[in-house]
C-alpha cells in the first residue's frame, strides 16, 4: 500500500486506469473489461481511475457494474471531470467553472451509484477559470462528504501550488514513465515539497513499452494512438529501438519489458502509485508481476543507459494537445 500525498487515502501499489475499456484504443470486450476489474480486486488492487468522458459515462457505469455487490469501502475511485465531447467523440475544450464542478459530480455520483467519489480532479487545467475557483468548488463538495480528496491533472508546478493554497491536494495525475520523464525538473520536486502523490499514467507509453507492440499493428478505428508522434513513422521506429534495449535488462531480470518499466517507476518513490491501463486479465497478470521484480542500484543503471532520460522520439500527445497541457508551459 502507498499513501497519495500526506492528507490522501491509502491505495495499493498499482492502480487500474480503465480509460482503455471504453474508449480511445478502439473496441473493447465490455465482458472481458469487467471481468479485468474483479481480477484487479481480488488481487488486491484498490484503486480504479476513471474519467466521466471516457465513452461519455460509459467507463463509470461499467465500473458501477463490475462494483455491484462488492463493499463500496473496498475501493477508491479517481474521477477526472471538464472534459467537453460532442456524439461522434470529438473534444471541446474543458470547463471548471464551479457550476460545471457541481453537475458534473451529480452526475458522476449518479452513474457510479455511490454517494461519493474518493478522488475528485478536472481533466485538464481550464485556461479561462482560475484554478482557485474550481478547487474552491470542489472543496465545498468535500465539506459535503460527496468527495473525499481532490487531485489535479496535467498541472504544472506553479498551478500545483496556487490549488493546495485553497485546499489540501492529494495527488497529481500525470504521464511518467520512461519515456516521459519531464515531471521530474519542476512539477515532481514541488509535489515532494508540500506533500503531494503522483498517480502516473503512460506508464507503459499507451502500449509503446509494453513488449508487445510491432511497427507492421494496424490499429483500429477509434485508436487515438494512430495520431500520436511516438506511434507515427520514423519515430515508431527509433522508439522500438528503445524497447529492444529495455529488453535486453529485463531479460537479465527475468522480467517481460511491461514489469521492469513498471517496476521502474516503483522504484522513483514511494509516494509515486503507477496507473496500468491493462483491458485484459493476461495483462494485468503480467502488470503484477512487477511488483515481485525488485531493483538494484545496478539494474537502475542499466535501465537509463538503455532508455536515457529524453531518449523517446515525438511528443506524447499532437501539437494541438500538447498546447493545451497546463504541465508542459
Amino acid at each position: 500500500m502507498r499513501t497519495l500525498g500526506t492528507d490522501g487515502p491509502a491505495v495499493s501499489d498499482l492502480g487500474l486506469g480503465c480509460m482503455g475499456m471504453t474508449d480511445l484504443y478502439g473496441p473493447a470486450d465490455r465482458t472481458e473489461a469487467i471481468a479485468t476489474i474483479h481480477a484487479a480486486l481480488d488481487a488486491g488492487i484498490t484503486l480504479l481511475d476513471t474519467g466521466d468522458f471516457y465513452g461519455m459515462g460509459a467507463n463509470e457505469l461499467l465500473i458501477a457494474e463490475a462494483l455491484r455487490g462488492r463493499p463500496r469501502d473496498a475501493v477508491r475511485i479517481s474521477v477526472k471531470f471538464g472534459a467537453l465531447r460532442d456524439h461522434d467523440g470529438g473534444w471541446h475544450g474543458v470547463d471548471g467553472r464551479p457550476v460545471a464542478v457541481k453537475n458534473s459530480l451529480a452526475y458522476t455520483l449518479r452513474r457510479l451509484g455511490t454517494d461519493h467519489v474518493d478522488v475528485y480532479r478536472l481533466s485538464r487545467v481550464d485556461p479561462a477559470v482560475p484554478i482557485e475557483e474550481t478547487v474552491g468548488a470542489i472543496a465545498e463538495e468535500a465539506a459535503k462528504g460527496h468527495v473525499r480528496h481532490i487531485g489535479l491533472s496535467e498541472a504544472g508546478a506553479d498551478t500545483i501550488r496556487r490549488a493546495h493554497a485553497v485546499h489540501p491536494i492529494s495527488d497529481v495525475q500525470i504521464e511518467y514513465g520512461l519515456l516521459s520523464r519531464g515531471i521530474e525538473r519542476e512539477i515532481l520536486p514541488v509535489c515532494r515539497e508540500l506533500g503531494i502523490g503522483v498517480t502516473a499514467y503512460g506508464v507503459l507509453s499507451r502500449g509503446l513499452l509494453s513488449g508487445h507492440w510491432s511497427k507492421d499493428r494496424e490499429l483500429d478505428a477509434g485508436d487515438f494512438r494512430a495520431y500520436s508522434p511516438r506511434f507515427s513513422g520514423d519515430n515508431l521506429a527509433r522508439n522500438l529501438a528503445l524497447v529492444e534495449a529495455l529488453r535486453a535488462v529485463a531479460d537479465g531480470k527475468g522480467a517481460t519489458v511491461a514489469q521492469l518499466a513498471i517496476a521502474w517507476v516503483l522504484a522513483q518513490g514511494e509516494d509515486i502509485v503507477p496507473l496500468v491501463g491493462a483491458r485484459r486479465r493476461e495483462r494485468l497478470s503480467e502488470a503484477l508481476g512487477a511488483l515481485d521484480v525488485k531493483l538494484s542500484s545496478g539494474d537502475l543503471a542499466a535501465i537509463e543507459a538503455a532508455v536515457p532520460a529524453g531518449a523517446a522520439a515525438g511528443d506524447r500527445y499532437p501539437d494541438v494537445m500538447m498546447a493545451e497541457l497546463d504541465s508542459e508551459r
